[in-house]
């Protein structure tokens, strides 16, 4: 009966697109009118009528892909009233590129826009709140009704609304936020003195701690967000230039809007050198033709995946790749380290689908290396406001034949999670990580876990395993205040860099730790690890800023360099109405011209 009502309302969209837009190619011609690289293949994996309107996939650590039905989209319900959003679970336990099997795992979803799994249920964007579905291992489906871990997000986002849940190296759990979306984010009942006011930017929330953060603020409607083998964040943006390197604290260009802060003094850029439309106005590049093709199609992007994978040739690996919108295809950027952080330069797009019906979504390696790749499948700018076709595919994109693989690390002993911390698919990493911490926190863990990650940490030379060892000691919670100050004198920027983050996770140093980061301030040589101390900043207290920043200040290469000055600022701000004097004295002392403009118009402003 479903193919039948398929199939008639199909016929029926069809007809209504005569003299429009062409009807849509079935989903097995689009597969196969996608262009690729010479090597790669993209399969179908699954195509309506048995999904439609995928708007966030995630996967399990068996390697299964859970994908979220939209059925709320384009007009959002109000809160509280029951919808028909699904949750369905595919599997490919054959290894074809093509699903073998699909489950329903809940279709009473509202206003449902981003998925993640782990500790013990599903965690979902469910404007306006954020819920977490329990269920039983093994169960695949709710083992008791949703619960809303937070609410307050905005229901006036329209296409803005929060989105991209991905678990960080840190344990914490990621998302994005649209522009549209002026939102107070807090627990259930809480009042507007202890809620997060945010627009557009990046958040996280902790899963044991169920502590809510803003992490940084600016851009447009960012739907996408991933980590490299560093543990640096990116997101993918629309309308403005389309990627940003986020740094914890930061503020951003965004298209339109002032930001939370008025005494920003300046906003950061992105990191890209390029925009991926043939310049102009972007409503210029509505359609990706013509002059926007080159360059890459157009300006909307959805979806971020840095590729970490093992089947992919390692040419590719550390390269961020997201949606084209108008340009119906994939982008690829190349990251290099730059200054403090990186630049993008455009790299020759990957993914080219020849179907003006593709709206690409989201996209991620899974446990065999393959790519998934979803596809809203639509007309109109991005999507079609007015009403949403009963469309929607997801592709596998490999390359030659990857190994078929059935992964159920749920299974593994604790020993095991650590030693696929060293696995080259970071799929694997990422997944164990998050097992280890879920057992951890459950009081469940091996106690020979912490020796065998501290040696991993000593023994490996490779620094992107390193950091492996050093987030998983985290998670766990076996990192104390004096294995991070050690960690302070490696000879890694990158390692220097996350012991300060992992220090100020609880917004208070001791006074060794204060002093030692002072040292550094002045002493550290690295771009990169000045940038980690001026992050860091905003999460201590006022008295324990002064002399970091004091040390920061007297960089006077720091001047040019694209994060450090504003990053600097943001950091010191709120010290200058609070001490004048002080404030005078490092206006006097600072090396870098923009912060002592900064320095000295806050001091104005404040009298």
């Amino acid at each position: 009966m479903w193919r039948l009502l398929f199939v008639l309302l199909s016929l029926a969209v069809q007809i209504s697109r005569v003299g429009a837009e062409a009807p849509p190619f079935d989903p097995q011609t689009s597969a196969r009118r996608i262009e690729l690289p010479e090597g790669f293949r993209a399969s179908l994996f699954v195509g309506e009528p048995d999904l439609v309107k995928p708007i966030a996939m995630t996967t399990d650590e068996r390697g299964r892909l859970w994908v979220v039905e939209s059925h709320s989209y384009p007009n959002w319900l109000p809160a509280g009233k029951r919808g028909h959003d699904r949750i369905l679970i595919f599997e490919d336990k054959k290894g074809s590129g093509h699903f073998d099997s699909c489950k329903v795992f809940w279709d009473q979803g509202t206003n449902l826009s981003g998925i993640a799994v782990g500790f013990g249920g599903v965690w979902l964007c469910a404007t306006p709140n954020l819920l977490f579905v329990p269920m039983k291992p093994g169960e695949d489906k709710p083992s008791g009704a949703p619960q809303v871990l937070l609410d307050g997000w905005s229901l006036q986002a329209k296409h803005n609304v929060f989105n991209a849940l991905t678990w960080g190296p840190d344990g914490w759990l990621y998302g994005c936020n649209g522009i549209l979306s002026h939102s107070q984010v807090g627990k259930p009942g809480a009042p507007k003195d202890k809620r997060t006011e945010l627009d557009c930017g990046v958040w996280r929330y902790h899963p044991v701690k169920e502590t809510f953060e803003l992490v940084a603020s600016g851009t447009t409607n960012p739907w996408g967000l991933d980590f490299d083998d560093y543990g640096e964040m990116f997101i993918t943006n629309c309308v403005i230039k389309h990627l940003f390197h986020v740094i914890p604290g930061a503020h951003y260009i965004r298209m339109f809007g002032r930001d939370l802060n008025p005494n920003c003094f300046g906003l950061m850029p992105s990191c890209a050198d390029h925009i991926h439309w043939g310049g102009g106005n972007w409503t210029s590049s509505r359609g990706g033709q013509g002059k926007h093709d080159g360059p890459g199609g157009g300006h909307a992007h959805v979806g971020a995946m840095v590729y970490l994978g093992d089947n992919w040739p390692d040419s590719f690996r550390n390269h961020i790749f997201m949606c084209n919108l108008h340009g119906n295809r994939v982008n690829r950027d190349v990251l290099e380290r730059h200054g403090s952080g990186y630049i993008a330069h455009h790299g020759k797009d990957f993914l080219l689908a020849h179907d003006t019906w593709f709206r690409g979504i989201s996209l991620m390696y899974g446990p065999d290396g393959g790519v998934f790749v979803s596809d809203w499948h639509d007309t109109g700018e991005c999507h079609d406001y007015d009403r949403v076709e009963p469309c929607g595919r997801i592709y596998k994109v490999t390359y030659g034949k990857p190994a078929v693989v059935a992964p159920n690390l749920s299974e593994r002993s604790d020993r095991e999670l650590v030693r696929l911390q060293t696995h080259k698919n970071d799929w694997w990493v990422r997944q164990s990580r998050r097992l280890l911490q879920e057992r951890a926190s459950a009081g469940k863990l091996d106690p020979a876990v912490r020796a065998d990650l501290r040696k991993m940490f000593d023994d490996e030379k490779d620094v992107p395993r390193k950091l492996r060892a050093l987030w998983a000691l985290h998670v766990i919670g076996a990192l104390e205040e004096k294995t991070l100050l050690e960690m302070l004198h490696s000879p890694h920027e990158a390692i220097r860099g996350w012991a300060i983050r992992l220090l100020v996770e609880h917004k208070r140093i001791s006074e060794d730790t204060a002093k030692r980061f002072a040292e550094l301030a002045r002493k550290d040589r690295s771009m990169s690890a000045r940038l980690a101390l001026a992050s860091a900043l905003q999460r201590l207290p006022h008295d324990q800023r002064w002399a970091i920043a004091e040390g920061l200040s007297g960089h006077a290469e720091d001047a040019t360099d694209d994060n450090l000055p504003s990053m600097l600022w943001y950091g010191i701000e709120p010290l200058v109405p609070d001490d004048a004097q002080r404030s005078a004295k490092l206006l006097a002392q600072c090396k870098i011209s923009s912060v002592r403009q900064a320095i000295a118009r806050r001091i104005a402003a404040a009298e």
